[in-house]
């Protein structure tokens, strides 16, 4: 079985790191909860720098994948999230 794994960097504004992280969590339990093609979905801080915060992630499949990022979950993520980074 080939699975879809993606791998996301975000630079989070220092001053919206809490929300971004409430944001991002309540997105990836919704993923691993809700969506039966979401096998895992980790957010991870780096120790030099936690307002460097990745994603990883693994879907059954590409399509998977697809179904994931129309969930509203996800757009909502999205919007609420995108103003609170300064880069990905």
């Amino acid at each position: 079985m080939n699975k879809f794994v993606l791998l996301v960097e975000f630079q989070v504004k220092p001053d919206d790191l809490t929300q971004f992280m409430d944001l991002v969590n309540a997105n990836a339990h919704a993923s691993v909860a809700d969506e039966p093609g979401c096998l895992q979905f980790d957010v991870m801080q780096t120790l030099d720098d936690p307002c460097k915060v990745v994603l990883y992630e693994v879907y059954a499949s590409e399509n998977a994948f697809k179904e994931h990022m129309a969930m509203p979950h996800t757009q909502s993520f999205l919007a609420a999230g995108k103003p609170l980074v300064s880069g990905q």
